[in-house]
């Protein structure tokens, strides 16, 4: 399992034109069974994606992927991690 954090780099004026493209984005990866959570970080300074992926190579593709990325309006920090507790009803996402 990997964490997406995004950390905006363009105005939130810049963030919001391409907001469109990036929920598109959201909603394949979340149909495709990757993405397990995601939202806007407090302050909005940027965000944060939950993704199920087999590998590290796999969790970039799928963050290069991101109109946010190919438009360069967030910088990515990606951490790895494998969840050893979790709640009742979380099991489907593990892998």
């Amino acid at each position: 399992m990997f964490i997406f954090k995004l950390s905006y780099q363009q105005s939130l004026d810049e963030v919001e034109k391409h907001l469109p493209e990036h929920r598109n984005y959201l909603d394949k990866y979340y149909a495709l069974g990757h993405f397990v959570a995601s939202g806007p970080q407090e302050p909005r300074t940027g965000g944060i994606i939950l993704c199920r992926a087999s590998s590290k190579e796999q969790a970039l593709d799928i963050v290069r992927a991101d109109p946010f990325y190919l438009h360069q309006i967030a910088k990515y920090e990606i951490t790895e991690f494998t969840p050893t507790k979790y709640a009742i009803g979380f099991d489907p996402f593990i892998e």
